[in-house]
């Protein structure tokens, strides 16, 4: 059976589809020694030499096994492998992989912390971003300004923010009694758009001070997960991930 080089490689951990399109374009993927084509089909069990960047690929589908980590985020962690700043990343401390490579399902910012997860299965990581699916995100979020009643229901009816409209599909106050400019919001969104939290609370000409992502779907971020640590998860929660989704594996 033949698929797709870019499904191929994406479903082993070796980057997001689209981030292998643009690699296959920028000739960094070869195939027996000749650059890959993008929609090219390969054999998924004897796909024949590949190397990406100069570095051998091995395919082993037999021996694929799914595995999913929880990655409590500090602040001050970039979500990219690697960093010319030489500024540490959530790749960082990761376990070693013998076959395939983590891929983060989503970002976080520099500056938010919190819950983060990774997978060795490219096609579960795409649909679990994928905007179609509208997985909830949920986060803790203070923030310094005047809100009102107004406020709140310009953020749940929506935005327009750098690239098209957004809008909390829940968000409550979590401490009313609180004084002072600083409160802290519970707030759940559907996309992961860069900086869309942030943004949509510019518009309403106020300020996050802090965020922090406590839920990915039905994956809840363990209170007694510490900052900088990781866990994997157990076969239950892999399969609630996959019913999520409505996938099988």
């Amino acid at each position: 059976m033949t698929e797709k080089i870019q499904k191929i490689l994406s479903h082993f951990g070796y980057g997001s589809r689209r981030n292998i399109e643009k690699m296959i374009k920028s000739g960094n993927i070869f195939i027996n020694g000749k650059k890959a084509l993008i929609g090219q089909r390969i054999d998924n069990q004897n796909p024949g030499k590949i190397t990406i960047k100069g570095e051998n690929i091995f395919i082993k589908k037999k021996d694929f096994k799914t595995k999913v980590l929880i990655y409590n985020k500090p602040e001050g962690e970039i979500c990219t492998r690697y960093d010319a700043k030489k500024r540490p990343t959530v790749f960082d401390t990761l376990p070693f992989l013998s076959t395939n490579r983590w891929i983060s399902i989503g970002r976080l910012d520099l500056n938010t912390r919190g819950l983060l997860l990774f997978t060795n299965n490219g096609d579960l990581a795409n649909k679990l971003m994928h905007p179609r699916n509208k997985i909830e995100r949920e986060y803790y979020i203070r923030v310094f300004g005047k809100i009102n009643k107004n406020t709140m229901n310009i953020l749940k009816n929506g935005v327009k923010i750098k690239d098209g409209y957004a809008s909390f599909k829940e968000i409550q106050s979590i401490n009313d009694k609180e004084l002072g400019k600083n409160k802290w919001f519970k707030g759940v969104i559907c996309e992961g758009r860069n900086r869309e939290i942030r943004s949509m609370w510019e518009k309403v000409k106020c300020q996050v001070s802090r965020l922090i992502r406590i839920r990915y779907g039905n994956i809840i971020l363990p209170k007694n997960l510490k900052l900088g640590h990781w866990i994997e998860l157990n076969s239950i929660l892999v399969d609630n991930l996959y019913r999520l989704i409505s996938i099988k594996y």
